[in-house]
């Protein structure tokens, strides 16, 4: 799903979704995760109709508004910033428990919860920071102090309606992600210097503002300071002096450099556009002084003992309440009924509508998203990200929570939450389980009777016991400890409180990215078989499950972690399994249970199933649908006898490795248990009522008319998978004849904003150019001229926000200026030159159609007919054009990934549209996967005519695409791609025929 990677995520209109986890950060922070959690929403199929209900004015947002506005400002802003969102998770609840009628306990979400994280890598030499001298500046880089946050700490530590709309208004965060991005190119320009590296120290500005950033720093040189009040950069000049010095201004840092390095670093600074300030100086005695020079006071004057000293620790008299004691009344339940409630229920139906307008491609080392197989079905386990461009080893990332089950058990919620992330993670190829690390992210509603020690004996049990039973580690985590909503209304108080919430990151070194697992079952391999390893041992526990969630109840006994050594065992066996590629598709039982797991494995393989359960006990009902630890593998029937000698090496395995089924050709989902058939529907039918959730949310929050083209597309017989018709072999390098003659400079040409220009880099290094990253500013300012480039390439991203356009603000910083207007005007006139735009890159050059010979009649790029950012893998066709890009590639047909809001292709006229196609200008359009050019949503994601999305001069030096070749030219950068494609994707020929070009 869509995430904010730094705090100050978004806000729902009236209601709250705050930033609830830590954030991962190093010097280059490469992924993001995502969840959420909120209230019920209304589910098809129950008696609410779904439409928007906005509310009364002084109301808090409906979870429906939350869930449809709130993701969208998270995926803004890590769209902008530029970090792959891969992984995530979705919660609804609110149950009416511990009474009847009106003296009954609501317990839900009606105080959200947004969590954000992130996965980064830094190099060894940069992890300490290190002890700064008396007389180091203290510099803040980023943007301006404002009247935000000023009711934080305190906003955050009351229940939902104890406080006052100001102190709210007060605690909202405003974010701007493009500041975020010229802040995070100053450190990542810094870091690079290696040794030379500017920065001594560096603290994010974050709670309690520059009061908490600014002492913390020079704490840890074991310094004091002496800071200038007003040096600090203002956009409010009406505020106090405590205010100025408190805000909770985001996109902000604080940095300790050396006098000596001030002047290198304000280069650094103004090449980037990132503002800064000097503030002040460390100082030998451990004291702080902030001086006013505006009344000449000293707004504080504290020793740094007492500001940093150790405060006495918190005692809490708690007491233990029992949970609720009304057991589960199934017996009346209806199986294709309640099959068809779990399937749609949020947390457990496809999750498009989040996924989708989040980029998970940008930078170009993602290897595993959410979305799998060439059906691109979002249901994998964990995400999984390279270590580098050249790179096999790599990252992964996932998430837990077994946030119900706390209503019953509270300590079993959180050893659950611990094993749901470790049962997703396993599907990455891992070393050993201890190289796993969690960070704990815990939400509970302190001080509601119970609720304290209920998390006293969570954090007990995960801390204290599993973790280190597991050998594993948390060393990061965050809590939010005021999880209750209050509010009064004309028949009295309410109030809904959420259950104690622990969500679990998980992270881990990858040995081989390219064995990652899946849950896509394989049809294409000979006859397979599908087993179930049951890590309960048996037990079917219905408790706190999506069953008895859709049927409004809650149960007594809900699954627990009952063997942690049945964990690790069945961690280190499937290693092993994968390692030796006797695993064909992987997936763990979680929310639905097993019925939930298999539908999504053969959603994903796009085939039927046979499943018997007899295996599975006499309760047929729970055994679909409880919630215990196991998982579903599918192995070749030739390899039965490895994989169970393999199981057969754990005694706590032994015994609990059932074989339930297999694949079937007829497309049916057939459920039998003691000789009765149980359930036999086809996929596309099942598979629909899971995609309905997220078309329903679709419809409502973008264009209705795309969400219904997409949702038909689930049982439409003519719609095809992802595949590949190559007119060229990608293996050949038709660079060879160049290796050693000279790399030709190419400029990676970036303005503030964009985020795409490594992975550019990347691609025409690969192809034997010299590629050297090229700000605006060093060819406004002088420093760069495109005289010494035989390149040049514009890179994705925001530019200036989009604020002016797609690619209008970038365009404009060229034109307006005479000498840029001259720089580009001659490059791109010269005839031993290309230049190629990407994305955003793609639509400032179209900007510049003046500048560049034969683009009079390209189109301009507005936003997409979905009215939403699309990132999707979809299918495109290279035509017959004279791009110098595509020399030999023309008529192939190949998967590329998009990753934009504003890419519909506009023409002035129908004239111009003839011209481009009478002059073959269009050098790739959307196809269907059944080869006819795309016209409808999704296969044609921005709604572009003919499905025109690249286009060249006729020269073909100058070339423009919206997609991104630049992010998948290794084969494992793809979210799928075929059997039998080795290293080089297919997409490095373009670059390597620029190479070629140039000769």
């Amino acid at each position: 799903t869509a995430i904010s990677p730094f705090p100050g995520a978004a806000t729902g209109s009236g209601g709250e979704i705050r930033d609830e986890a830590a954030t991962g950060r190093g010097a280059r922070f490469k992924a993001g995760l995502t969840g959420f959690s909120v209230s019920n929403l209304r589910i098809p199929g129950f008696e609410q109709p779904w439409e928007r209900d906005y509310g009364r004015p002084g109301r808090i947002a409906s979870a429906l508004d939350i869930m449809l506005e709130g993701p969208v400002g998270a995926a803004s802003f890590n769209n902008e910033f530029g970090r792959p969102a891969l992984a995530g998770y979705f919660r609804t609840l609110e149950l009416a428990i511990d009474g009847d009628g009106a003296r009954a306990e609501v317990r839900g979400y009606h105080k959200p919860i947004m969590v954000a994280g992130g996965v980064g890598a830094i190099r060894r030499d940069q992890i300490t920071k290190r002890d700064f001298a008396p007389g180091t500046r203290i510099v803040v880089i980023g943007g301006p102090a404002m009247l935000i946050g000023l009711g934080g700490g305190a906003a955050s530590s009351m229940a939902s309606g104890e406080g006052e709309e100001t102190l709210d208004f007060a605690s909202v965060q405003r974010d701007n992600p493009e500041m975020q991005r010229r802040c995070q190119e100053v450190i990542d320009r810094c870091w690079q210097l290696g040794d030379a590296n500017p920065i001594q120290s560096l603290h994010d500005v974050g709670a309690g503002g520059l009061s908490n950033a600014i002492p913390e720093l020079i704490d840890g040189a074991e310094r004091g300071g002496t800071f200038d009040l007003r040096a600090i950069p203002n956009d409010d000049p009406g505020m106090s002096p405590m205010e100025i010095w408190c805000n909770e201004a985001q996109e902000r840092f604080v940095l300790a450099i050396a006098d000596v390095d001030m002047q290198r670093f304000a280069a650094i600074c103004a090449r980037e556009r990132c503002p800064f300030a000097d503030l002040g100086e460390a100082t030998e005695l451990r004291h702080l002084r902030v001086i006013d020079p505006l009344d000449e006071t000293l707004p504080v004057d504290l020793p740094m003992s007492l500001l940093l000293g150790n405060p006495p620790s918190m005692h809490r008299r708690v007491e233990r309440r029992a949970p609720p004691a009304h057991r589960l009344a199934l017996g009346n339940v209806d199986l294709a009924d309640a099959a068809r409630r779990v399937l749609r229920l949020p947390g457990i139906a496809d999750k498009t509508f989040l996924i989708t307008i989040g980029d998970r491609s940008v930078g170009g080392l993602s290897a595993r998203d959410q979305m799998v197989g060439p059906w691109q079905v979002p249901v994998a386990d964990c995400a999984v990200t390279a270590g580098g461009f050249q790179a096999y080893t790599g990252e992964a990332m996932a998430i837990g929570e077994r946030a119900t089950s706390a209503l019953i058990d509270a300590p079993a919620s959180g050893r659950m939450a611990v094993a749901e992330a470790i049962m997703n993670i396993a599907a990455a190829p891992i070393a050993e389980l201890t190289d796993v690390a969690l960070s704990a992210n815990w939400m509970a509603a302190c001080g509601h009777p119970g609720e304290d020690a209920r998390l006293y004996d969570t954090v007990r049990a995960v801390a204290m016991e599993l973790c280190p039973a597991l050998g594993i580690a948390i060393p990061v985590g965050k809590d939010s400890l005021s999880m209750k909503t209050v509010w009064r209304e004309a028949d009295g108080e309410h109030a809904v409180t959420a259950p104690l919430s622990l969500v679990v990151s998980a992270f881990a070194a990858v040995t081989d990215i390219r064995r990652t697992l899946t849950p896509a079952l394989r049809v294409d391999v000979g006859a397979s078989e599908l087993w179930l390893v049951d890590l309960s041992a048996g037990r079917l526990r219905l408790g706190a499950s999506a069953l008895a969630q859709v049927h409004g109840q809650l149960g007594t006994e809900c699954p627990d972690v009952d063997d942690p050594a049945a964990l690790g065992a069945f961690f280190e066996a499937l290693q092993r399994l994968n390692a030796e590629g006797l695993v064909l598709a992987y997936h763990d039982r979680s929310d639905g249970g097993l019925f939930v797991t298999l539908c999504e494995m053969a959603f994903a393989g796009h085939t039927g199933i046979r499943i018997d359960l007899d295996a599975m006990g006499n309760d047929a009902l729970a055994a679909l649908f409880a919630e215990e630890l196991g998982a579903v593998i599918q192995i070749r029937s030739d390899d039965r006898q490895k994989v169970l000698s393999r199981m057969a090496q754990s005694p706590t395995l032994a015994g609990n490795v059932h074989r339930i089924g297999a694949p079937s050709d007829d497309d049916r989902l057939q459920f039998v248990h003691g000789g009765a058939m149980l359930m036999n529907v086809s996929r596309a039918e099942l598979q629909r009522v899971w995609r309905e959730t997220s078309y329903r949310m679709q419809a409502l929050r973008d264009d209705p008319e795309c969400a219904r083209e997409e949702f038909d597309r689930v049982d439409d017989p003519t719609t095809r998978p992802l595949h590949a018709s190559l007119r060229f072999d990608p293996q050949e390098d038709v660079c060879a004849p160049f290796i050693g003659v000279r790399r030709p400079r190419v400029a990676i040409l970036r303005e503030q904003g964009v985020n795409g220009h490594v992975e550019m880099a990347a691609a025409f290094d690969r192809a034997g150019f010299e590629a050297v990253d090229v700000h605006m500013t060093d060819i406004l300012d002088g420093r760069v001229s495109l005289a010494d480039y035989h390149g040049m390439a514009a890179c994705g991203g925001f530019s200036y926000g989009d604020v002016l356009g797609a690619g209008g603000g970038w365009a404009s910083s060229i034109m307006f200026n005479e000498r840029s207007r001259v720089a580009f005007g001659e490059f791109l006139a010269r005839d031993d030159t290309f230049a190629l735009g990407v994305c955003n890159g793609c639509q400032m050059l179209a900007h510049l159609a003046e500048l560049v010979d034969g683009a009079e009649h390209w189109p301009r790029f507005v936003r997409n007919r979905s009215e939403q950012f699309e990132a999707r893998l979809v299918m495109v066709e290279v035509g017959d054009s004279p791009s110098l890009f595509f020399t030999g590639m023309q008529g192939s047909v190949l998967p590329v990934p998009v990753a934009h809001g504003e890419g519909r292709v506009e023409f002035r006229n129908d004239a111009d549209r003839a011209a481009v196609n009478r002059s073959r200008l269009v050098c790739l359009r959307y196809v269907e996967a059944a080869g006819e050019t795309a016209l409808r949503y999704p296969a044609n994601p921005n709604g572009s005519v003919e499905g025109i999305t690249g286009l060249t001069t006729p020269d073909g030096r100058v070339t423009i695409l919206m997609p991104h070749p630049e992010r998948v030219f290794r084969s494992v950068q793809h979210s799928w791609y075929p059997d039998g494609w080795g290293e080089d994707g297919p997409w490095l020929r373009m670059f390597r025929n620029a190479r070629v070009w140039l000769g």
